[in-house]
């Protein structure tokens, strides 16, 4: 039985896991932490009530280190690059939730991140943990970089296409839009019920700090730069994400040959659903779940793809990922504890 443990508890991704992990068979939750909020864990969530007698604590290595095999670090840019080195030291593999080793430099952190790296060490020896596409190298992760919520909705989204037709392809305009969890449970302004109910808007116009992240991976797809033109925008609800992300080809392609295309490239992926001809995804259908569902419409004459691609950010985008990505590590099912 493996042992696990969530730094991060009283953030929305933190909460998500444990959901998830009171439910899987093949592991105990023995240790739960958060700096900001301590107590009995279904005091902080009330609906866990009668699921568990954890109590979370300020972050205390030592005791980590004494129960855990695994910990996930659902914590905040900047914190996971503090604590991941230590957790390392102590032979517990680490998840990290946050952005801290998705990117492949220090340089490029402190770019789009605005603050300098504090473990550029181990920014080469994580794993980038998006199983659809590096399955075989996750299994040995010591350190897992869980993907963003937006590139994992975009890169599933766009592979099967980058992968086998890059050199078709003349360009890539992603429309993204997601729900306020996305941003985390930290209190601003612009996050009030009052600013966002009834409203909707872009944000990070060109400056988002994923929009690095999609390229590469797109990038080392292809083997070649893949250059992106990713909107983010925020829907006035709790959870979900949805992307039309449109594709201009440089030569034409048949709807049928695109949707063989990804039929294929997705064929014994649990996870990935591709929606009939004439059908979208919406983000009902994957609220609540760890799917990322896709879409797929194609204009002949103007030589244009539109792929839809919706997750849920906080299972498919951030928690269900990451116990998906620990079924791997471990060899159980890797469907375990998600359906």
């Amino acid at each position: 039985m493996i042992r696990t443990g969530i730094v991060g508890l009283s953030g929305y991704s933190g909460c998500a896991l444990l959901e998830i992990l009171l439910g899987h068979p093949n592991l105990r939750v023995t240790y739960v932490s958060a700096n900001n909020t301590q107590g009995h864990v279904d005091d902080i969530w009330p609906h866990l009530k009668g699921r568990t007698k954890l109590v979370c604590k300020k972050f205390d290595l030592n005791k980590a280190a004494a129960l855990c095999d695994v910990v996930f670090l659902a914590v905040p840019h900047t914190v996971a690059m503090k604590l991941a080195p230590q957790l390392l030291t102590k032979n517990i593999r680490v998840i990290d939730i946050s952005g801290d080793y998705r990117l492949n430099t220090a340089n490029e952190y402190k770019k789009w991140y605005g603050k300098p790296h504090g473990d550029a060490k181990n920014l080469t020896k994580a794993v980038y943990g998006l199983p659809e596409l590096y399955r075989v190298k996750i299994k040995d992760a010591k350190l897992l970089s869980n993907p963003g919520c937006y590139p994992t909705a975009a890169i599933l989204g766009l592979a099967p296409l980058v992968s086998i037709k890059s050199s078709d392809i003349a360009s890539v305009t992603i429309d993204a839009k997601s729900g306020v969890s996305g941003a985390g449970k930290k209190a601003t302004q612009s996050l009030m019920s009052a600013e966002v109910n009834g409203n909707f808007k872009a944000y990070k116009v060109l400056n988002h700090q994923h929009t690095p992240e999609i390229e590469l991976y797109l990038s080392k797809l292809a083997k070649h730069r893949v250059p992106v033109t990713f909107v983010p925008h925020l829907l006035p609800i709790n959870r979900g994400i949805l992307e039309t992300i449109y594709v201009r080809l440089s030569k034409k392609m048949t709807f049928k040959s695109v949707y063989s295309l990804y039929k294929k490239f997705y064929k014994t992926e649990p996870f990935v659903r591709l929606a009939a001809e004439g059908r979208q995804p919406e983000l009902k259908h994957v609220n609540h779940t760890n799917f990322c569902d896709i879409g797929l419409v194609v204009d002949e004459k103007q030589k244009i793809v539109v792929i839809t691609s919706t997750i849920d950010n906080l299972i498919k985008g951030a928690a269900g990922q990451a116990v998906q990505n620990m079924n791997i590590m471990y060899q159980f099912q890797e469907t375990a504890g998600l359906l």
